[in-house]
């Protein structure tokens, strides 16, 4: 089943207002994607809700009891992406984010891609493989500072 972009806008508002007064303690995962063919390339996101100009890593939320955050990041790349990656994945970095009213944690994930033929879901705008140091992107884009982290994390970890 595919959920319209609009569909997508109006849950990010509720899921705001929830936060807002439940204030819970989430569990967020964030994916770095590597191209298949180019170790310099990575796939970036612009989602069709929230922020929609926004340059980010595909990614979502998790429950630690369920899954791992690298379970996790394969699972939304399949969901988000229609886009298969290798077994192995890599905990960049781990983040404590208190925005929204709400108490999260955040794992930045490396996973390699299998393909570089990605098939978007309603989810997300767009998606694009990127230059690591993101230069060949339309204009002046406002990029996340996920995506900054998670290439300097990235560079790291080389």
């Amino acid at each position: 089943m595919r959920i319209s972009p609009l569909a997508f806008r109006l849950l990010y508002r509720i899921r705001k207002a929830y936060w807002r007064i439940a204030k819970p303690t989430t569990h967020g995962v964030k994916a770095l994607i590597i191209h298949p063919a180019d170790s310099d390339r990575v796939l970036l996101v612009r989602h069709s809700y929230g922020d929609r100009s926004l340059w980010s890593l595909p990614g979502g939320g998790y429950q630690p009891t369920r899954e791992t955050p690298e379970q996790a990041a394969r699972r939304e790349c399949i969901e988000e992406l229609g886009l298969e990656v290798e077994p192995v994945a890599l905990v960049l970095e781990e983040h404590l984010t208190t925005s929204g009213g709400k108490q999260g944690h955040l794992k930045i994930v490396r996973l390699h891609a299998i393909s570089g033929e990605v098939s978007p879901n309603g989810e997300i705008a767009e998606a694009r493989w990127a230059a690591v140091d993101l230069r060949d992107l339309p204009g002046d884009p406002p990029i996340s500072t996920w995506v900054h982290s998670a290439l300097k994390a990235h560079a790291r970890a080389r």
